[in-house]
């Protein structure tokens, strides 16, 4: 009897084990069920909270907008500007300064033709001639940055002009920050000196690479000059 009983529990055990498994997981189950249906019933308050659109309309306020005016003397974080002359292109006295307020490098001119070349060559074409693409397909042309009166207006003119926009030219501060403004400022000087440059305003070495070039003559017309010399003839 006692053996019988013995094997009885033994047998019993794992199946009481089983049942206490079952029971555990069908608890838990239900439990989630409980806390879903909690969940679901719980308000949306903090999601969906009461605003009001951009621009709406309201009779909170006695103007009926919605949307308020930043304090006076508010500034944007990072938009202090305290350098008027950088971020204006003038002076103290209102004037537009004749020079750029930051070193002029070859870093600084190739920021400045990459920059002219994205956003003023559509309408100012590359050379500044006011022929751009833009132009030939209807827009009002510029005037030639190599007029005599550009080439004699001062560099913070051409910065003024970006921040500010002039006549069917719209302001670009929005798409171009102030240092790309000075950096485009500057190759618009480089352009106008391309155009422009007097033989006496060059090194005396430029002045010799100049000359040489000018003497160097293309193949075609060395081949040409050489028949017309063989026929004791000039070329022509």
């Amino acid at each position: 009897m006692r053996c019988r009983t013995l094997s009885t529990d033994l047998h019993s055990q794992p199946r009481r084990a089983a049942r206490r498994e079952r029971a555990g997981a069908s608890t838990l189950l239900g439990a989630t069920a409980v806390a879903c249906l909690l969940l679901a019933g719980c308000r949306q308050d903090m999601h969906d909270a009461p605003r009001f659109d951009p621009l709406e309309k309201t009779n909170l306020y006695a103007d009926g907008r919605s949307a308020r005016y930043p304090v006076a003397g508010t500034v944007a974080r990072g938009h202090l500007n305290e350098d008027a002359v950088f971020f204006t292109g003038k002076d103290a006295g209102g004037q537009l300064v004749a020079t750029l307020p930051m070193k002029v490098d070859a870093p600084l001119l190739r920021r400045g033709q990459e920059r002219y070349n994205i956003f003023c060559s559509p309408c100012h074409d590359q050379l500044g001639t006011g022929n751009g693409m833009i132009v030939r397909r209807g827009y009002k042309q510029p005037q030639t940055y190599h007029s005599e009166r550009l080439r004699t207006q001062p560099v913070g003119y051409f910065f003024d002009v970006m921040t500010n926009g002039f006549g069917q030219m719209p302001s670009y501060a929005a798409q171009v920050p102030a240092k790309d403004r000075w950096a485009i400022a500057a190759y618009i000087r480089v352009l106008q000196l391309s155009q422009n440059a007097h033989l006496a305003e060059l090194s005396p070495a430029d002045r010799q690479a100049l000359a040489n070039a000018g003497q160097a003559v293309p193949a075609g017309d060395q081949e040409h000059h050489g028949d017309a010399s063989a026929h004791g003839g000039r070329g022509e």
